[in-house]
């Protein structure tokens, strides 16, 4: 089974972008469980809920992983690790152990990295609506890709020009 992370800035196409995927392929997905932690804990987020928020993207993952029949090509997961670093030395310069350790230890097929080119939808989570702040963000996410050894691509466009490229890069790096 290849596994297929979707990361980025927040409001940049990311879970409806892994939702169609697996549609697509007709392959399981795994939502960002920071969205569910924060609506059932507030958005008050501390420091320390960057571990919960970790532990729980993680265990999400693995289940999901579990429960696939092992006919399964593909899995899509909307968000991983280096979403939690991005966001968690942004906002408190500084990042868990656990999570610096995940991203050295787990294995991941191809990354597709969302742009900042959507128009930015606000909610009740969402913390960054100014184009600096989010192609900042983007910047991070892009450096971290470029200081990896796993396959990615930069994902841009309108909803159906991400998806046909987010297609292009699978069929490129996955599908022989």
């Amino acid at each position: 089974m290849k596994k297929v992370v979707i990361i980025g800035p927040e409001s940049t196409g990311k879970s409806t972008l892994t939702q169609g995927l697996a549609k697509y392929f007709n392959s399981p997905f795994v939502n960002e469980y920071a969205r569910e932690y924060l609506l059932e804990n507030g958005k008050d987020y501390t420091y320390t809920d960057f571990l919960n928020i970790a532990i729980g993207q993680i265990e999400l993952e693995n289940s999901a992983i579990k429960a696939c029949a092992a006919k399964e090509k593909f899995i899509f997961i909307d968000t991983d690790s280096y979403v939690l670093k991005v966001w968690s030395e942004y906002v408190y310069n500084k990042c868990e152990s656990f999570i610096l350790n995940n991203i050295a230890t787990r294995k991941y097929d191809l990354y597709l990295l969302c742009n900042t080119d959507l128009p930015w939808q606000k909610d009740e989570l969402r913390e960054y609506p100014d184009l600096e702040t989010r192609m900042k963000l983007f910047n991070y996410y892009k450096d971290a890709m470029i200081n990896q050894n796993t396959p990615w691509a930069e994902i841009s466009g309108n909803e159906n020009l991400r998806f046909e490229g987010a297609i292009a890069a699978i069929k490129e790096y996955l599908i022989d």
